[in-house]
């Protein structure tokens, strides 16, 4: 099995974990906080598209999906154009609301539609280029997948959690 296979698989059970966390909750759950500095689902899921869409656009050279396709206009949050999320305190993460689950869903299958189009197309030794050498070691482009990948995991886990406390209470 070649490494972009993997990488493939590995983010369409991010898509598929993405759906599962948000699928029939209403606007009152995806935008509820289980305390004042928690995150909402809404936020969670914003937040790692955001992040895969801001680092594999870098990484690929491709536009970000949040701007070209008009992401940004449709969430209408009053954020700045090219905010991930990284670093919101309460406040930030309050503004992060939405009406539907198909807002989520849509981005992030469009997001995850550019991120396997710019995988499928890559070579074994294209994994080994360097993305970033502001790091020591310097990140290649592999590494960088896997970090997004691990970073986007850990968020819907986290949505997931928050939707099973809705559920609970």
């Amino acid at each position: 099995m070649h490494a972009k296979d993997i990488l493939i698989d590995s983010y369409g059970r991010i898509q598929e974990e993405v759906h599962a966390a948000v699928d029939g909750l209403t606007a009152d759950d995806l935008n509820a906080r289980p305390g004042p500095s928690a995150n909402s689902v809404a936020w969670l899921i914003w937040h790692l598209s955001r992040v895969q869409d801001d680092h594999v656009s870098d990484a690929s050279g491709l536009d970000q999906v949040w701007l070209a396709q008009d992401w940004e206009k449709r969430f209408g949050l009053g954020l700045p154009r090219h905010d991930t999320g990284y670093g919101h305190g309460p406040a930030k993460v309050a503004k992060v609301r939405v009406d539907s689950p198909d807002l989520l869903t849509g981005y992030y299958d469009a997001v995850h539609q550019q991120t396997l189009g710019f995988v499928r197309g890559l070579t074994s030794a294209e994994l080994d280029d360097i993305v970033d050498d502001r790091w020591d070691p310097p990140v290649s482009l592999g590494v960088r997948l896997v970090s997004v990948l691990s970073d986007d995991l850990q968020h819907v886990g986290q949505a997931a959690y928050v939707r099973g406390l809705l559920q609970a209470s």
